[in-house]
Parts: C-alpha cells; structure tokens; sequence
C-alpha cells in the first residue's frame, strides 16, 4: 500500500481528468509495485490506462485513466514537485479504513 495517500477530487478545476490520486512510496522497487497492483487492479474492473509516463527508478510514475490521474512518487520527488499545491482548492476524498 502507499504511504500518504490523497484523492483529490478535482471536477470543475481540471479540464483532463475528475479526480487525481497522489501516493508515496519507500524505495524503487515499492514503486513499482504499486504501480503494478494499480494497473492490476484497474484492469480486474475493467478499466485501461490511456498512458503511462516515469519509470520508478526516477521516483515519479504517472498512471491516466482519463476520469482518474494517480501520481505514484518517491517521497524526495512529492516533496520536490508538490504537485498538491496545484489542486490546493480542491477537496480530498476520505479514504476508507485500511486493514
């Protein structure tokens, strides 16, 4: 699982996409899990990414669903980029309980 996990819901502010996912991850190989368990996971409900861009070895993968964006980043880039900052009107989601 991601570490620092915010849904963004960014309707009415983006002309690209609804809603924006922004999550952490701890190393390289951390990243590229969970791109693949994203990728996975949208695939199992039917949903295709329309592009992919970064690799986990440079600390920031973007995933496009469309209607959702998910920024996966090492901790250095989130901090470095502070995408957040960008969408700082818009409200995040609660997320449910984790297990």
């Amino acid at each position: 699982m991601g570490q620092d996990v915010r849904v963004l819901d960014v309707r009415g502010i983006s002309t690209i996409t609804e809603y924006c996912v922004i999550a952490s991850g701890t190393s390289a190989p951390h990243l590229k899990a969970l791109l693949s368990e994203v990728q996975r996971d949208m695939k199992e409900r039917g949903v295709l990414s329309y592009r992919k861009s970064g690799l986990p070895e440079s600390g920031w993968v973007v995933l496009d669903f469309v209607h959702v964006v998910i920024h996966i980043f090492s901790s250095e880039a989130r901090a470095y980029y502070a995408i957040e900052r960008l969408w700082q009107e818009a409200p995040a989601l609660p997320l449910p309980p984790g297990p």
